[in-house]
């Protein structure tokens, strides 16, 4: 007989390879804007969104009826690349409510239904639009769990799992990598201008422009900006992994608006979809759309039932009071955090990242997961990143009202002030 919130089943049948299930030990049955509920009814504040595919929150209400309407009706469900009426609409769009209005003109790409599938596409059109086969990738960066991605992200755990050589990939540092002092623009170009570096001019260069998984590192504008003049100066694409940092995640809808630049290729997924479902789109400038039909495809990039949610999803974007707002909470999250750290000299913490993408950097090991594990006791998700899980990051839907924040700033803390209480008595 199962039990409430009883999870043998997966310890005995599922894969070692299970991973969210360890650090939110319950069964969950229902969601709902940023709460979650498990099946002894116990609620759970949600400041992890999917890992950024849910933007907009759990069951969006207006997505939720236009899916249920287009299901009831018979619409198509699978249609890999044929013409539909909700990718038709989807594409419109996108188009006049996030391109035309940021004066973007770009092509619309369907990879398939995953962030690494975008970026795989982007990788292959780069070699294929250069003739060069060397990508230059940044430390920590995360870009995919496939072969293609893993060969462009930084972890040496994930990477050792291709289980073959990486090849044809160059790490250089991302901003402040070094020192705050050194200018890693600087060393990057050192290395391509000079002939005797080992460095060949690369097809591309991929950068987020802040590290979901590496660690919450934001690079400033003025080094995204010295990134897109580097790749213009030696004819070097650049592509944008937006697939977590952007549809608002950072503030804007992409997360390099702020920095002026319009990228030759861009990665969307995670939450474009709008309600979790799986979609992503390749965006690039139209001068490098010279694939031949079929060159890339893939069974389930047609996911109608995404183009429906992410067609209602991007209603949010039709004026600037929803981004307004996204900024404005933003301020209060990095309020939060800098408070936390300054009244908690003991973290040894610092912020980490912007927008509704930020966390508390510790360098007392292992506190950040201390962290996050008191917070799910007291009621809240929230996850950890870095290559030894040294941040606790905040993700909450970018659609939560402030008392949702404040309560959940109230646990976090609570869950704070108790790991240096236990840590002082041990001390004592």
């Amino acid at each position: 007989m199962t039990t409430i919130n009883d999870l043998s089943i997966f310890e005995e049948l599922e894969s070692q390879v299970r991973s969210y299930v360890r650090g939110f030990p319950t069964v969950f049955t229902k969601a709902k804007g940023y709460k979650m509920w498990d099946e002894a009814g116990k609620e759970y504040i949600d400041f992890f969104a999917g890992a950024g595919a849910l933007n907009y929150g759990h069951n969006d209400p207006k997505m939720k009826k236009k899916l249920i309407e287009y299901i009831m009706s018979d619409g198509i469900t699978h249609s890999l690349d044929m013409a539909t009426d909700a990718k038709r609409e989807f594409i419109k769009k996108f188009n006049d409510v996030i391109l035309k209005p940021r004066n973007l003109d770009y092509k619309i790409m369907f990879p398939g239904p995953t962030g690494t599938n975008t970026v795989e596409s982007a990788l292959k059109l780069a070699r294929k639009v250069t003739g060069r086969t060397d990508v230059i990738s940044f430390t920590n960066g995360f870009h995919g769990m496939t072969i293609g991605s893993l060969s462009v992200t930084g972890n040496a755990s994930k990477r050792k799992g291709a289980g073959i050589p990486l090849n044809n990939t160059v790490t250089m540092p991302f901003d402040n990598y070094l020192t705050e002092d050194m200018d890693t623009i600087d060393y990057l170009e050192r290395f391509l201008e000079d002939n005797g570096s080992g460095v060949d001019t690369p097809a591309a260069m991929i950068v987020e422009t802040v590290q979901g998984e590496g660690g919450i590192n934001a690079a400033r504008f003025e080094w995204i900006k010295k990134i897109n003049e580097v790749c213009k100066k030696y004819g070097i694409l650049l592509i944008i992994d937006d697939v977590q940092a952007g549809v608002g995640r950072t503030g804007t809808f992409f997360s390099f608006e702020q920095a002026g630049i319009k990228p030759d290729i861009v990665c969307l997924s995670k939450s474009i979809g709008g309600f979790g479902l799986p979609l992503a789109i390749t965006l690039f400038k139209p001068e490098f759309d010279i694939w031949a039909p079929g060159e890339h495809n893939g069974t389930f990039r047609g996911n109608n039932h995404a183009f429906i949610t992410a067609t209602e999803s991007l209603t949010y974007w039709e004026d600037e009071s929803f981004e307004k707002s996204i900024q404005e909470k933003s301020e209060k999250i990095t309020e939060f955090l800098t408070a936390m750290v300054n009244k908690y000299p003991e973290l040894e913490g610092t912020v980490r990242g912007r927008g509704f993408m930020q966390g508390i950097e510790s360098n007392v090991d292992g506190l950040a997961s201390k962290v996050a594990e008191g917070a799910f006791e007291r009621g809240l998700i929230m996850e950890t990143s870095g290559v030894n899980d040294q941040v606790f990051k905040l993700f909450p839907p970018l659609t939560i009202d402030d008392k949702g924040l404040e309560k959940g700033f109230d646990i976090i803390e609570k869950s704070i002030k108790n790991l240096i209480t236990e840590k002082e008595l041990v001390a004592n």
